[in-house]
């Protein structure tokens, strides 16, 4: 259930900031020993995610781990794919 939590919690804030949000996809794979959470958007909508010099990208992962912490006592990771 954590894992799931997590997904859902990027999908929105990435479906948020994004122009075309049919196009965001979240998918959690296995991680070496925490949640691996993967992010694709469109290529037009890369930009909106990473922010200028990735401030937008690190705040989600701090959200993550913020969440992940609270959730289960661990972490998490934020992979943006292109």
């Amino acid at each position: 259930m954590r894992s799931e939590a997590l997904v859902e919690l990027i999908e929105i804030v990435a479906r948020a900031l994004v122009d075309n949000p049919d196009d965001v996809h979240v998918k959690k794979t296995r991680g070496d020993r925490h949640p691996r959470i993967e992010l694709t958007v469109a290529q037009e909508d890369i930009g909106k995610v990473i922010g200028k010099d990735g401030r937008t990208a690190q705040s989600m992962r701090v959200l993550l781990n913020a969440a992940a912490s609270k959730l289960g006592g661990g972490r998490a990771y934020l992979d943006i794919l292109d």
